[in-house]
């Protein structure tokens, strides 16, 4: 891997192609650092402020108080760009046009013009990347990312994503023709628009399974929620978390946990950051301080790991409480921990998370399916106040409307990732018009005007930086750990040891260190259906 990373890096390049090539990585290195920086700094430039209380009509309590703890002045409640507020305000607040202002403002970043528009910057990028590729003896740049996938090319990509696009936008369409039901008994004659989703959706979903996120975010505080994705770690993999004290944390907020085998060897330390502050990207992610590895004379570097997020903070008298999507990525983000944390690799450039990018999602999504698993919900899920476990009749709930707005989830998930690879196809070395090129992407995958792709262009930090022709990856390792999920229920034991130990030794130990799909068959003794993941989310 580390010959093939020297070749694929342009090592063997002589004379002008080799300075262009350095030329090109410079160039690339410092647009890749001003698009992350325009998008943050636009991010949490933005701030709708409210002054009337009428404004606020719909909103739960806790999001008035986390709006009123942002503004910092009495009277003032302040909604920003950042997930804890935005999502929340377009699920539930009544005032229709402060929706669109908060949307409008989220979608149209780094896209207005001046020193923090991305547009320019995209195409750029995008241009230099064909250059690259060409240099390098591939077609285009998505040739040369994928070739070392499980994907191989852009052709398996398509293949897949066009496979599942007719289903999630039929889909789409039956849900927008509900809620437009909705809003044309609220507001006659208008029509549903991008800013009316969520909180329509929330609408529906109330009316057909009696069922509001604020009724399940009490028992969800993200110390219990942390605690049981340990438990299932645990369950699952054989290993403790214990908390320890006087390590250094680079924050005060910032949680370090020693993980052992149960036969009490160290496996390694795992710091936890999980909520939003100035200056603080966005999102949620794990990095690695230091990786696992093997030194020459045998001796086994444990590995140091940390999961960020940015979930909602603590107000008072009120600890952390979580929405569902926040609960699933906690999960997800351990699971990118456990593969870090679990490897048992020789060499560092293979090991934990050192995976093709289509296989890397697969420990992470994996352990989202036990999240909101009923047998799960029973062992954390409990009320903040009275401890009382969550009520079988929620639980039923959860699970009824467990494919409620996947038609939705998918669709904007599906845009986002054709966009992505509609860029990484060109084969101009010029930049092309961002704003024409994008329009024409979203035309010819037919696009419904009531959903926006789950990142366009000008924010689309994942195309723009690691994740370039690789957004996909996330839909491809669904279709993995659906397929790896039904292996545990197929034994019918959520825990089964014998699958669980499978699991941990054929793909979180081995990181990179052999071929994906060699790793995947050696765990589940056959190559991946589609069929589980359709089936999860009632597309079939």
């Amino acid at each position: 891997k580390t010959y093939r990373g020297f070749v694929r890096g342009g090592a063997l390049l002589q004379g002008p192609a080799k300075e262009r090539m350095r030329a090109i990585n410079g160039e690339l290195s410092l647009l890749g650092l001003k698009f992350e920086d325009n998008l943050l700094k636009e991010t949490n430039a933005y701030r709708l402020e409210v002054t009337s209380p009428a404004d606020l009509k719909g909103l739960p309590e806790g999001v008035i108080a986390a709006a009123a703890e942002e503004a910092g002045k009495p009277n003032t409640w302040v909604f920003t760009l950042k997930g804890p507020s935005i999502w929340p305000f377009l699920q539930y607040a009544e005032n229709r046009d402060l929706r669109r202002q908060l949307l409008q403002a989220y979608a149209g970043r780094c896209s207005q013009g001046g020193e923090t528009d991305n547009r320019a910057t995209m195409a750029r990028i995008a241009a230099l990347r064909v250059e690259k590729a060409n240099l390098l003896g591939f077609k285009t740049w998505a040739d040369f990312q994928l070739d070392e996938n499980m994907a191989k090319n852009p052709a398996g990509v398509y293949g897949l994503l066009n496979q599942l696009w007719p289903a999630s936008l039929a889909k789409a369409k039956a849900e927008a023709a509900d809620l437009q039901a909705l809003l044309e008994k609220d507001l006659p004659g208008e029509k549903l628009q991008p800013w009316d989703w969520r909180y329509y959706s929330e609408k529906v979903k109330k009316a057909r399974f009696d069922l509001d996120e604020e009724e399940l975010k009490p028992y969800f505080s993200l110390d219990r929620v942390r605690d049981g994705a340990f438990q299932v770690a645990s369950k699952l993999f054989g290993i403790t978390f214990t908390e320890v004290k006087g390590v250094p944390v680079y924050h005060d907020e910032v949680k370090a946990f020693e993980v052992k085998d149960v036969s009490g060897r160290h496996l390694g330390l795992f710091y936890v950051d999980y909520h939003p502050r100035p200056g603080k990207r966005g999102g949620a992610w794990m990095s690695n301080y230091r990786d696992q590895w093997r030194t020459p004379k045998g001796q086994d570097i444990r590995p140091v790991i940390v999961n960020v997020g940015n979930f909602s903070r603590p107000t008072a008298g009120t600890p952390a409480l979580l929405t569902v999507d926040e609960v699933e990525t906690l999960f997800h983000e351990l699971g990118h921990g456990l593969h870090g944390l679990l490897s048992q690799c020789r060499y560092r450039p293979t090991s934990g998370t050192a995976t093709p990018i289509d296989f890397v999602e697969l420990p992470s999504q994996i352990m989202e399916n036990w999240a909101l698993e009923p047998e799960v919900l029973k062992s954390y899920a409990r009320h903040h106040k009275t401890g009382a476990p969550m009520p079988e009749a929620l639980i039923a709930k959860i699970q009824k409307a467990g494919t409620f707005n996947q038609g939705f989830a998918t669709t904007e998930f599906l845009a986002a990732a054709l966009l992505d690879m509609d860029w990484h196809t060109l084969t101009d070395t010029k930049p092309v018009d961002p704003d024409a090129f994008e329009a024409a992407s979203l035309k010819k995958m037919g696009l419904i005007p009531e959903i926006l792709p789950r990142y366009r262009t000008p924010y689309f930090a994942h195309s723009a930086g690691g994740y370039s022709a690789g957004y996909y990856s996330y839909i491809w390792s669904a279709v993995l750990d659906t397929d790896a999920f039904a292996a545990f229920k197929e034994k019918g034991d959520l825990f089964h040891p014998a699958t669980g130990k499978a699991f941990r030794e054929h793909v979180l130990s081995k990181g990179g260190s052999d071929e994906a799909m060699i790793l995947y068959k050696r765990f589940r003794g056959a190559e991946p259906k589609v069929e589980p993941l359709l089936k999860k989310r009632g597309l079939m």
